[in-house]
């Protein structure tokens, strides 16, 4: 017997103007033991599935029809007092942002005991026990100690990590887990990854594993089911539907995955559906200002810079309890050049890029922008600098201002320095958004308007508002599905190649890191162990760690190669 069916499921939506169908008869099924993939680009309908089975779909949202069965009996008809008795109990859900999971005013010990004494017939000792047990297994260093923090002192990797042992607590049947990997890196990626495989094979529990990392997919799935515009338009053995797709959307999204092994010049688009925005990289260098461009020097350098937090305050500086995230780093980004930063979960990467974007004070060492010393100084950082440097960040969600109009988000940077007048920042504005595939329009409108590709697009105009010389991604396209990726990946070549931008560009995702760099600097526990060119890097990796990181990056062996274009 199946342990979760999905037959003919439809969810609408409806609002004042229409009524939106978020999923269209959709069917899935998972056996004991089988973990089955859901596939799809932002807005499919995959996250949708998951709300629907879990019974937490958001007002007005409905079940307009079809059914869900777990273990053969119906589960979509059930009142709130059944589903509640049945959800963390039998079916668990990881979910994809770990900040909105977890309580902030609860120790990570208090909201896994809280867990484990509502699900199981265990003592408090015996609670307290399995928590730790759980940290230990999802791969979180010095379990005890970190059990009494608070969520806001791990880093989005370790709270993703928390997050994964939260839905493992009740030991359930049936796991769905939303994008559970996006936050991490390869090794804990590997990690996870390996975990729920585990308990899929020993306990034989079910898992529907929805993500945009078909890397996962193919390491990971026995099955797979593609969606696209809420409809299933392909689904089969997860071998068989990668390998020999049939359906052109299917092609199209293996097409834009990032390759470990063949460096492309251009990231292949989605091309079903008439719905690619394309980037007018050539109307916009024509009112960007020429700049000599000497890759021989360095833009930024980086001489010993060095980061340390307070864990535990004290009057007494003897009695303070201080943790090192950044130590002793040394490196310099050529002018014109992308520089890569990679690194597990912790490592210190994001920590770096404050620190040249002078978002932290910088404690010891220093950075040097165009052979000037900009930190530290007594004012903090100059303000000719921060016009030169803009940053683009991992979540498009969090860093555009819900309140504000996007036409004032992306003119924002620009009336802080007082480049143009007014009338010419409306200009440059609606050029910004015309630019970057939006359209003038889109400057009327508010972030929650706009999908999670498309905020991050308006991020990179605000990002271009001052004209910069230097961009700092830090991981910005990990929270996007493989075909809006192929085109923020893009756009972000584009600016390099046509308008010589110098880029530090932070990511945990290994092949998308050997698309887009020239040069790789490999973090671990603070300090940078390796620096050297890309594709030297990805061939002959000196550094162990280094050796052990690009061995858990997938391979994709089973991948079509149809619709590639290789550089």
């Amino acid at each position: 017997m199946a342990l979760l069916e999905i037959e003919n499921l439809t969810v609408e939506f409806p609002t004042r103007r229409k009524l939106f169908t978020a999923v269209n008869s959709a069917n899935l099924t998972v056996e004991p033991g089988q973990i089955h993939g859901l596939v799809g680009e932002s807005g499919a309908g995959k996250s949708t599935i998951g709300a629907a089975v879990m019974g937490l779909l958001d007002p007005p949202g409905r079940i307009a029809g079809g059914l869900i069965r777990f273990r053969g009996e119906e589960i979509s008809g059930l009142d709130k007092a059944a589903m509640a008795a049945l959800r963390g109990k039998k079916i668990s859900m990881i979910f994809q942002d770990p900040l909105t999971s977890l309580n902030p005013l609860f120790t990570v010990r208090q909201q896994l005991v809280e867990t484990i004494s509502e699900h199981l017939d265990v003592t408090d000792d015996e609670a307290n026990q399995r928590a730790r047990d759980l940290i230990d297994r999802v791969g979180i260093p010095d379990p005890e100690a970190r059990l009494d923090q608070y969520p806001h002192q791990f880093s989005g990797g370790m709270r993703q990590r928390v997050v994964i042992a939260l839905a493992l607590c009740s030991e359930p049947d049936v796991i769905i887990a939303d994008e559970p990997t996006t936050a991490l890196d390869v090794s804990i990626q590997a990690q996870i990854l390996e975990l729920i495989k585990e308990l899929a094979r020993e306990r034989q529990v079910g898992v529907i594993l929805i993500t945009h990392d078909m890397g996962v997919i193919a390491d990971t799935t026995d099955k797979v089911t593609v969606m696209y515009m809420g409809e299933v338009v392909e689904s089969g053995p997860t071998g068989q539907v990668l390998g020999q797709p049939s359906h052109p959307y299917t092609k199209s999204l293996i097409a834009a995955v990032p390759r470990p092994t063949v460096k492309l010049h251009r990231f292949p688009l989605i091309g079903y559906g008439g719905r690619v925005t394309e980037f007018a990289i050539e109307d916009l260098k024509r009112n960007w200002p020429s700049v000599e461009i000497d890759r021989s020097k360095p833009l930024v350098e980086a001489q010993g810079l060095t980061k340390r937090f307070v864990q535990r305050r004290a009057i007494l500086p003897r009695n303070r309890k201080m943790f090192t995230a950044v130590d002793s780093a040394t490196f310099q980004i050529r002018e014109g050049e992308v520089f890569g930063l990679v690194g597990e979960s912790g490592s210190g990467k994001s920590t770096i890029a404050r620190m040249i974007a002078g978002l932290y004070p910088v404690d010891d060492g220093a950075v040097r922008f165009d052979d000037q010393e900009v930190a530290p100084l007594s004012g903090g950082v100059p303000d000719w600098y921060r016009k030169q440097i803009q940053m683009i960040f991992q979540d498009p969600y969090s860093s555009l201002n819900p309140r504000m109009r996007v036409d004032d988000i992306v003119a924002e940077p620009a009336r802080h320095h007082r480049l143009y007048p007014e009338a010419t920042i409306r200009e440059r504005v609606a050029e910004l958004l015309d630019r970057v595939g939006l359209g003038a329009a889109a400057g009327m409108k508010y972030p929650h308007e706009f999908s999670g590709g498309q905020r991050q697009r308006i991020s990179i105009a605000r990002a271009l508002a001052t004209q910069p010389r230097f961009l700092i991604c830090d991981e910005p396209t990990s929270a996007l599905d493989v075909s809006i990726q192929a085109q923020i990946l893009n756009i972000l070549k584009d600016l390099q190649e046509h308008l010589g931008l110098t880029m530090l560009f932070i990511s945990h995702d290994l092949p998308v890191v050997r698309q887009m760099c020239d040069r790789v600097g490999v973090m671990k526990n603070g300090q940078l162990v390796e620096v050297a060119e890309t594709e030297a890097l990805f061939a002959n990796p000196q550094h162990p760690y280094t050796q052990s990181l690009l061995s858990l990056m997938p391979r994709l062996d089973g991948l079509s190669e149809e619709g590639l274009a290789v550089a």
